[in-house]
């Protein structure tokens, strides 16, 4: 089973699993083996993407390896399904339900929303911290990884937030090459050794 944590929609996500199931079924087969006559027998693979981020998605959506097809001739003979659930607060309450770890991360991501309409986003994942943590939300795991996840939340969230403005940034020049420069100078600094945030830093300069 393939899971990836998203807080965009990405339609590519088949080819992307495709990509990362080929080469788990690279890693657990030997390539003399494929020359055998015996059938070899492989794991039944699963892909999963949960969802949170702000633009609006169904509770399920099934994205699909054909949708990418340039000759949508059927029958397709290759086909990948990838399984996108919807994690926001609200959304896929069965689900939630059943696990209290994702109804906790639901409800921590649901207070940093609504902390950041009255303040910045470091100080909303901070009072969000202290208000799961009063409310037995999650509880163990903020009172011992608070920084890291602090850390975490803001690099993904001041990343989302300067791809956007590049994008923007884009438009407005009625071209691309604004964001690509972009993306590519973060690239080169991240094959620097820097992380994300670092590289962030250095693109502002």
């Amino acid at each position: 089973m393939l899971i990836e944590h998203q807080s965009t929609v990405n339609e590519n996500m088949p080819l992307r699993m495709l990509q990362y199931m080929a080469r788990e079924y690279g890693c657990l087969t030997d390539r003399k083996d494929l020359y055998r006559e015996k059938l070899i027998k492989i794991p039944t693979p699963e892909f999963i993407v949960l969802y949170n981020g702000n633009k609006k998605f169904p509770d399920y959506k099934e994205l699909k390896l054909s949708d990418a097809f340039e000759l949508r001739n059927e029958p397709f003979y290759l086909e990948l399904v990838v399984k996108a659930y919807n994690i926001n607060k609200g959304h896929n309450v069965e689900i939630a339900a059943k696990s209290p770890t994702l109804s906790g991360y639901e409800e921590f991501i649901a207070v940093i929303r609504e902390n950041l309409k009255v303040t910045n986003l470091r100080e909303a994942i901070k009072n969000a911290v202290r208000d799961c943590i009063s409310r037995n939300i999650l509880l163990s795991f903020l009172k011992k990884h608070s920084l890291e996840i602090e850390n975490m939340i803001l690099t993904e969230w001041n990343w989302d937030d300067a791809k956007s403005v590049w994008q923007e940034e884009a438009r407005e020049e009625g071209r691309e090459e604004g964001f690509g420069r972009g993306v590519a100078k973060v690239l080169e600094y991240l094959k620097q050794g820097h992380t994300i945030a670092e590289a962030e830093a250095l693109l502002t300069k």
